[in-house]
């Protein structure tokens, strides 16, 4: 066995023992939990802290997992190419051992919380596990690594990408370089709506078609889902600017998604070829301002009428609402609140495109009068171009045909909005990466360039052990999305795609504010990009599922009902 073998094989050992711990811990909160149906949802919630714990524990492991098995398959690539310790290698061990330090710290505060005994804690305190992170995090290993990412200019890993992948890579790249980054700070300070300039050429390359089947009009294969070109588009545009660039798929991607899911054919046939070269461009309106990620208790009312619907209330964080020409709208068709979930349809609402930051579009009188749609743009720290509205119905008409799934389609829209935001948390994780990149471009850039008290400072230990954790960190948040999207083209991975949104977003929050702290003074600059990549990194574990809900309401409640 090589010494690239025995110490992965060591790294994953170790990791065994954190893992039985999670699952007993799981298997805990299971039988403390369960009620006459199932998980009851009063009791797991008397245990919201450590179903908050245990899901980051889970990321973690799941990631360590990854990332052992990247650096084997750049093993298995490279053979014969590169000494034993490899690049890949050591972020991989790096990564394992710092989940464990993680995983133990959040257990050993409270192990009575996760149903786990001093005896089942000392586990992960023995001699073995304390070797490995003690080794693996030794600061001679992380300067050392620091260093070598360094000198490779911040190249920290093999992307292992296929070559249809690594083509829509470097196209993007281009687009995003040349296009998108040369307008990025003038939409952030400006706080502009996303020009033409950028919309036209991502039309023509067939952006907002990536996941739209080729015999709706777009470019991904109607036999098979390609969440990795999706992937990879997203992380190049977002490099280029988040708000500018790097979100434009997502709200085709939920609509999209939605629509093959409970769309009527016919409705797939008029609004996908539409979607897929954005004409019109899409919104979508679920958020309400008393409900948040709660979708069980929206309130907006659609109310029958002759011909179809009359929609009345508020939606509030509909991204693009004002530039979009088609809104997505989860609405309560049923006012009984016992229904819950079951309660809520899907509706397509058009109308006109607007640049501003308010508007008002006025449905013209037809067989029904028309009602009254008005947008306000809310003021954001971050993450501009595309602005996020609150929108309010009054008296808005939607025909029949526009009731997602027809009349099969009331009651369901619950399941087709969970449909279209599991491509949303994937596409998230991809925007996560996409930021992480740039800022972590720009740190490595300033620190070779910036001198203090006679030397880079990208010479000093403190900031070579900062560069090898935002490598490691980068790394592992790649190859965790990259695996998740390879699962989600098999039809698996939806509470997956919730994990690693969790893990990459709030991974990308550290590594912007890192990345602006080795810039110190100018970080603070609007002049320098690493201002801007900090605060829209802020966003990322709010939207397309707030942490706090992902963990608690999907990863958790999934890990809980599973746990053998």
């Amino acid at each position: 066995m090589t010494t690239l073998q025995t110490e992965l094989n060591e790294a994953s050992q170790c990791l065994d023992i954190a893992d039985t711990l999670v699952k007993k811990s799981l298997r805990w909160l299971k039988a403390e939990c369960t009620g006459g149906k199932g998980i009851a949802n009063d009791k797991l919630d008397r245990h919201q802290l450590a179903s908050f714990d245990l899901s980051w524990c889970a990321a973690e492991v799941t990631g360590a997992r990854l990332a052992i098995s990247y650096a084997a398959e750049v093993a298995t690539a490279t053979a014969g190419t590169q000494d034993d310790a490899s690049l890949e290698q050591q972020i991989a061990l790096a990564f394992c051992a710092e989940a464990l330090q993680n995983i133990r710290n959040r257990l050993w505060a409270r192990p009575r919380n996760f149903g786990l005994s001093d005896a089942e804690m000392a586990t992960l305190a023995s001699e073995r596990v304390a070797h490995f992170c003690q080794t693996e995090l030794d600061v001679a290993r992380l300067e050392a690594l620091g260093e070598r990412v360094m000198a490779r200019d911040g190249a920290c890993g093999a992307y292992l990408l296929s070559d249809d992948a690594l083509m829509m890579q470097e196209s993007f790249r281009k687009l995003a370089t040349n296009v998108v980054a040369p307008l990025a700070e003038s939409i952030h300070r400006e706080d502009r709506i996303i020009p033409a300039e950028i919309l036209e050429p991502l039309t023509e390359m067939g952006c907002f078609g990536l996941s739209i089947p080729e015999r709706f009009g777009g470019i991904q294969s109607n036999d098979h889902e390609d969440n990795m070109g999706m992937i990879v588009v997203t992380e190049e545009l977002s490099r280029a600017s988040l708000g500018g660039a790097g979100s434009l798929i997502t709200r085709p991607e939920i609509v999209a998604r939605a629509l093959l899911k409970g769309g009527t054919e016919a409705q797939r046939q008029k609004w996908l070829p539409q979607i897929a070269v954005a004409a019109p461009l899409c919104a979508v309106a679920v958020t309400e301002p008393d409900a948040g990620s709660d979708v069980a208790a929206l309130r907006l009312k659609a109310t029958k009428c002759a011909g179809g619907w009359r929609l009345n209330g508020v939606k509030t964080w509909c991204t693009m609402a004002g530039k979009a020409g088609l809104l997505l709208v989860v609405a309560r068709t049923n006012p009984d609140p016992s229904l819950g979930h079951k309660g809520l349809s899907m509706f397509l609402v058009e109308k006109d495109s607007y640049e501003g930051h308010d508007w008002e579009f006025k449905q013209p009188d037809g067989a029904e009068p028309g009602g009254v749609l008005t947008g306000r743009a809310i003021s954001t720290i971050g993450y501009r171009g595309m602005h996020s509205y609150e929108v309010h119905f009054d008296n808005v008409f939607v025909p029949d045909d526009n009731l997602v799934g027809g009349p099969e389609g009331e009651g369901k829209g619950f399941y087709y909005t969970m449909a279209g935001f599991a491509g949303g948390r994937i596409q998230t994780a991809a925007r996560a990466i996409g930021l992480m990149q740039a800022a972590f471009d720009r740190a490595v850039s300033y620190a070779k360039e910036r001198k203090t008290f006679g030397k880079p400072i990208g010479e000093y230990q403190l900031t070579l052990f900062k560069i090898a954790r935002m490598a490691m960190l980068l790394t592992v948040s790649r190859q965790f999305t990259y695996a998740v999207g390879r699962l989600m083209d098999k039809g698996e991975g939806q509470m997956e795609a919730s994990m690693v949104k969790l893990f990459t977003c709030r991974t990308a929050e550290w590594l912007t504010r890192e990345a602006m702290q080795i810039h110190g003074g100018m970080g603070y600059a609007e002049e320098y990009a690493v201002s801007r990549y900090f605060l829209d990194a802020r966003v990322l574990s709010i939207f397309e599922g707030a942490e706090e809900t992902l963990a608690l309401k999907v990863i958790a409640r999934s890990l809980v009902e599973s746990a053998e």
